[in-house]
C-alpha cells in the first residue's frame, strides 16, 4: 500500500494545466489523478472492459455504448460542464510511470451555500485491485476536496456487503453515519447502501469553512458499490 504519510498537503501538487478545460491535475504518493481526455479513451474503455464482471455489481448498468469513442467524447463534454460550473470534479488514476488508467474517483454533486460539500465515488480496475492504490488516490482527493475546493463535507455511499469498499473508506478517515434505503439502482436493482461521511475538521488544524453563496444542490450521484 501506498503510504499515507505522502499525502500530506506539502506532498501533495495541485497545480492548473494550461488547457481550455482547467483540468486539475494531483501528483500523490506516485499516482497522477487527472481529469480524463480524448486520447484516454482506448485505454480507458480496456481497463474498463477487462473489469466488466468485476465492477458490475457494485455500478448502475452501463448503457449498450458506454465504452464507444462517441460515448467517451460526450462524457468529456458532460464533464468539462460540470467541471467549469463547480458541479462535479471527474478524475482518472494513473501510476506515475505509467499512461494507462488504473481507476476513477469523482466529488460531484458539489452543493455550496450552507452545505459545502461533494459526494465521492470511485472504481478500480480488478487487475490493481487490493494494492492500496484507491485508498491512496480517495485521501489525495480528500485533501483536494478541503483546501482547495472549500468543501466542508464529504460524503460515500456503499452496498452493505462491499466489504474492501469499507474498508477502504474507513483507512481513508471516512466515519460510519448510517444506512439508506432503497438509494441508488444498482445492477438493475434498487439497493440500500452504507453512508459514511468525512468532515474538513479531520485534517489536522483544518477548521471549517466558511458557508458561501451558490447553487444549494447539484444534479449527479456517485457510487462505489
Amino acid at each position: 500500500m501506498l503510504s499515507p504519510d505522502r499525502l500530506s498537503a506539502g506532498a501533495m501538487l495541485l497545480r492548473r494545466a494550461p488547457r481550455e478545460d482547467m483540468a486539475l491535475i494531483i501528483r500523490a504518493g506516485g499516482l497522477v489523478i487527472r481529469p480524463p481526455r480524448m486520447d484516454d479513451h482506448l485505454a480507458w474503455a480496456k481497463a474498463r472492459d477487462d473489469s466488466r464482471a468485476f465492477l458490475a455489481p457494485w455500478e448502475p448498468i452501463w448503457p449498450s455504448d458506454d465504452l464507444t469513442r462517441g460515448a467517451f467524447r460526450r462524457r468529456l463534454t458532460r464533464y468539462d460542464l460540470e467541471i467549469r460550473r463547480d458541479e462535479a470534479y471527474p478524475f482518472l488514476v494513473f501510476l506515475e510511470d505509467n499512461r494507462t488508467p488504473v481507476g476513477g474517483l469523482t466529488l460531484g454533486n458539489v452543493r455550496r451555500g450552507v452545505s459545502q460539500t461533494a459526494s465521492l465515488g470511485y472504481w478500480m480496475a480488478q487487475s490493481h485491485a487490493g494494492r492500496g492504490i484507491m485508498t491512496s488516490a480517495v485521501l489525495a482527493i480528500c485533501h483536494f476536496g478541503f483546501l482547495k475546493l472549500n468543501l466542508h463535507r464529504i460524503e460515500a455511499a456503499c452496498l452493505p456487503e462491499n466489504g474492501p469498499s469499507i474498508r477502504l473508506l474507513e483507512k481513508a478517515g471516512f466515519l460510519p453515519e448510517g444506512r439508506a434505503r432503497q438509494y441508488l439502482c444498482i445492477a438493475g436493482e434498487w439497493r440500500d447502501h452504507l453512508l459514511f461521511a468525512r468532515l474538513a475538521q479531520d485534517l489536522p488544524g483544518r477548521p471549517a469553512p466558511a458557508a458561501r453563496g451558490g447553487r444549494s444542490a447539484a444534479e449527479g450521484e456517485q457510487t462505489n458499490g
